[in-house]
């Protein structure tokens, strides 16, 4: 058994089959995400589907494989504002932008 694999087990939850659940999970919302953009539903639906199982993928994924569920609290509340800060540049640089598009298209 390697170092890395001992400190992995030795906290709290991180077992071998919580990782399997954990992947199996998210091969099944990269299913659906599949499966939703071979249907054929409203565009705002299934943006709205596919961007919310990609944000519970990234959790489930920043959560169990890079072990911020395990670290402390003040690592989260280092990293929570800095996602808040993202998001918003995110909506104030690109939303402008694709409503314009949006309107070009009409």
């Amino acid at each position: 058994m390697s170092f890395h694999t001992e400190q992995v087990e030795a906290i709290s939850g991180a077992r071998t089959r919580t990782f399997l659940n954990v992947w199996i999970a998210l091969l099944a919302l990269t299913a659906i995400e599949v499966f939703l953009a071979y249907e054929q539903v409203p565009v705002l639906i299934m943006l709205t589907a596919l961007v919310g199982l990609s944000i519970i993928k990234a959790a489930l994924i920043i959560a169990y494989f890079m072990h911020l569920k395990f670290e402390k609290l003040s690592l989260f509340l280092t990293l929570f504002p800095m996602l808040i800060l993202c998001i918003i540049l995110m909506i104030v640089l690109f939303l402008p932008d694709s409503m314009r598009s949006m309107e070009l298209r009409i």
